[in-house]
């Protein structure tokens, strides 16, 4: 009868990961397959042939949750290779079992696109792997009981079909394209692991953006969202908007990690998370008011948001991003704001109302760090910083 085994490889090198692998003996024959799983000895128990797993919270951590989910997977699909080949009765060897494991490995889609995953979020790529993810979740939905897809397989009648399950499903337009534009990167990278594709599966399906519905809000909606009394965490919420709004438009996530040394000289330093452009913010009273109101004296961070060391920042970031935005809709339905308010209209409503204050479009999108983005992309030339910083008091004295 053929065995099965997780063995544990260290690396040569020092302070470089190992490698885990399957040890598959039959008839005295012992074959091995590696993971593709890399860990470091710290992290292998190697008496119980386990991954441990230390760090909770941190993006470590969730790596390795990954590695020990698909470590069991895999087992379990060399398991069931080995019971198929035991009920057909015929003679087979250790090496039919390996090569039957790795074709499979290398066919399946979803199988490719979890281990496509599980390494961004090593390579700390978090948000790529969890749009991935939730693409994938969503596939995995459509396919139901009839599970993993090879990757040759994977063409235009099946993504039309899941397109159309989608719809029939009530999913929205651009929340369908998010999936097949993730799904499409996924199905990109294939290659790389050497699986043979022809054709493009989603030449017939939508994958552009659809005007959405108008986050913004008028000038007068803030207003009276900053002068509106709350306390508590509702206090903080609205805070957190208006900062977005005062540094126009800066997104939660580039607010969680800005830090007090961004500033110097009166200039707010920051490069996005999502492009990578470095923004210049002239430094103004509002701001300053409220990173007083939330000073923690001895953390590098100018707001509160990721504020326990040694806890991974990323999880923290996104906790307080999820609780500021359950908040502020609650404050949007207290003032009658008529679209669910999250910081990211703070971001809609600063274009919303420069744009109506005259300022030039190609300014609005310097401003905001639109190119890169798949959005307003106006450059008429290279704009001096200061131009920006008037836009930017334009729409602070409207208020």
């Amino acid at each position: 009868m053929a065995k099965i085994k997780i063995r544990f490889r260290p690396s040569l090198v020092q302070g470089r990961e190992g490698a885990v692998y399957y040890q598959i003996t039959h008839r005295r024959v012992t074959r091995q397959i590696s993971s593709g799983y890399g860990i470091f000895p710290r992290e292998w128990d190697s008496k119980g042939a386990a991954v441990v797993l230390a760090g909770c919270g941190s993006a470590r951590y969730d790596y390795l949750a990954s590695v020990r989910l698909r470590i069991f997977e895999d087992v379990g699909r060399i398991g069931g290779i080995i019971a198929a080949l035991e009920e057909s009765g015929e003679i087979f060897t250790a090496d039919m079992v390996a090569e039957l494991y790795r074709r499979g490995c290398a066919d399946g889609f979803m199988a490719f696109a979890r281990k496509t995953v599980m390494n961004l979020r090593h390579e700390g790529k978090l948000r790529t792997a969890e749009n991935y993810t939730s693409a994938l979740n969503s596939f995995a939905r459509f396919r139901g009981n009839l599970g993993d897809v090879p990757v040759r397989e994977v063409n235009s009648a099946l993504m039309a079909a899941y397109e159309d399950w989608l719809s029939s499903a009530g999913i929205c337009r651009n929340t369908s394209s998010f999936y097949m534009r993730n799904l499409r990167a996924i199905w990109n990278r294939a290659p790389e692991c050497g699986a043979g594709q022809c054709g493009n599966p989603f030449r017939h399906v939508y994958t552009g953006i659809g005007k959405t519905v108008k986050r913004a809000v008028p000038v007068n909606a803030i207003r009276r969202i900053r002068d509106m009394s709350l306390e508590g965490g509702y206090g903080f919420a609205r805070d957190i908007f208006m900062f977005s709004f005062y540094t126009r438009g800066m997104s939660f996530v580039d607010m969680a990690y800005l830090r007090k040394s961004d500033l110097r000289n009166g200039v707010l330093s920051y490069r996005r998370r999502k492009t990578g452009q470095r923004l210049l913010i002239k430094w103004e009273r509002q701001m300053q008011e409220i990173v007083d109101r939330y000073d923690i004296p001895g953390s590098p961070y100018m707001l509160p948001i990721i504020r326990e060391n040694g806890k991974d920042a990323w999880t923290q970031y996104k906790n307080a991003a999820h609780l500021v935005n359950r908040k502020l809709k609650r404050v949007g339905l207290r003032l009658d704001i008529p679209v669910p308010l999250t910081t990211y209209v703070a971001r809609h409503a600063w274009a919303s109302i420069a744009k109506s204050k005259n300022v030039p479009l190609s300014v609005i999108s310097e401003a905001m760090g639109h190119d890169s983005e798949n959005t307003t992309r106006i450059y008429l030339a290279s704009l001096d910083t200061t131009d920006v910083d008037k836009a930017n008091m334009i729409v602070l004295k409207s208020l």
